[in-house]
């Protein structure tokens, strides 16, 4: 359930003389683009500590990395799990739940069946090869118990892609803060948290139009103020897919039935107080289409959502629920 980045953020880099400068610097992590602005003097030191932190939390969830915790787990290895793969464990499994098993963790057989892992060859998987997959999918196979992960089925294997970019969000804007810095914006590939405020003001994010194809030109709309302690992620389907025969396949997975998702949205944009949660609830309600997810917001005091909806003739339309 890899996702793409759909959001950009809004910023104005340089503020008027009589506020304080906003302080800006970008990297790479996790695959694709991070980027942090904070108010308050500049500390040349906090990109490298940035980096180290990222790299940590990718030392624990990269399915790519040979020696990360999730690659051992997936292949069996006995290992001690830290505190963020219990939680991110944790998380999953009460976000399956409120979603029916739209968002499930356990999917990384699917992924690697349709080939939208890394080196992946992309194809249409048979009937019964996803049969047999799907018997090792389900976060009733997986259970926490004593500070461990244990899998019920030997052949589960975990896939945090759809959680662990917001995850990293979360924790680097819980440690600008810690260093000082309460007021900040952190983004990564699109997910984005936000502390405190700009000068005074909410900090802005916009959600990207969506395009005809994967190469399409990024443009935002519906800029909005995301407020202190407030995250938001954007799941989509129109930046990574293939087409055979005419029909377009998304690399966002139904986990229930195996297949790519097949609804009338192009993406969901969720708020949340925290960032792991909006980008959970954000692939799950790509699955479950508009009616479904619109059920559980409205349940849920704690988000709110943007969905983007398909139309005839190439056109679509946002619908807010709250």
């Amino acid at each position: 359930m890899k996702k793409i980045a759909i959001l950009i953020v809004v910023l104005s880099l340089l503020c008027t003389c009589s506020k304080v400068r906003v302080q800006h610097f970008n990297g790479q992590a996790f695959g694709t683009l991070y980027s942090v602005s904070y108010i308050g003097l500049k500390d040349d030191s906090l990109k490298a500590k940035t980096d180290s932190l990222l790299s940590d939390l990718s030392s624990i969830f990269s399915i790519f990395d040979t020696n990360s915790a999730i690659f051992k787990f997936n292949n069996g290895e006995d290992i001690l799990l830290d505190n963020d793969f219990l939680y991110l464990t944790n998380l999953s499994k009460e976000v399956s739940r409120e979603t029916e098993g739209a968002f499930d963790c356990t999917v990384q057989p699917l992924v690697q069946l349709w080939g939208f892992g890394k080196g992946g060859v992309r194809r249409i998987v048979p009937d019964d090869s996803l049969t047999d997959a799907k018997k090792h999918v389900g976060f009733h196979l997986v259970e926490v118990k004593n500070n461990q992960v244990l899998r019920l089925d030997s052949a589960v294997q975990l896939n945090f892609n759809a959680i662990a970019k917001g995850f990293a969000v979360d924790k680097l804007a819980d440690f600008l803060e810690s260093m000082g810095y309460s007021n900040c914006l952190v983004e990564i590939g699109g997910e984005i948290a936000a502390r405190g405020d700009k000068n005074g003001k909410p900090w802005k994010v916009g959600i990207q139009v969506p395009c005809n194809d994967a190469n399409g030109a990024q443009q935002s709309f519906n800029s909005f103020p995301l407020k202190h302690h407030r995250a938001v992620a954007t799941s989509g389907n129109y930046r990574n897919y293939f087409e055979e025969l005419g029909t377009r396949y998304t690399h966002i997975l139904d986990p229930r039935t195996g297949k790519p998702e097949k609804t009338n949205l192009l993406s969901v944009s969720v708020v949340a107080p925290d960032c792991a949660t909006a980008d959970a609830f954000a692939t799950a309600f790509m699955v479950l289409g508009f009616e479904k997810s619109s059920n559980i917001v409205k349940k849920n005091p704690n988000i709110e959502a943007w969905f983007i909806i398909a139309e005839d003739n190439n056109k679509w339309k946002v619908v807010e629920v709250r």
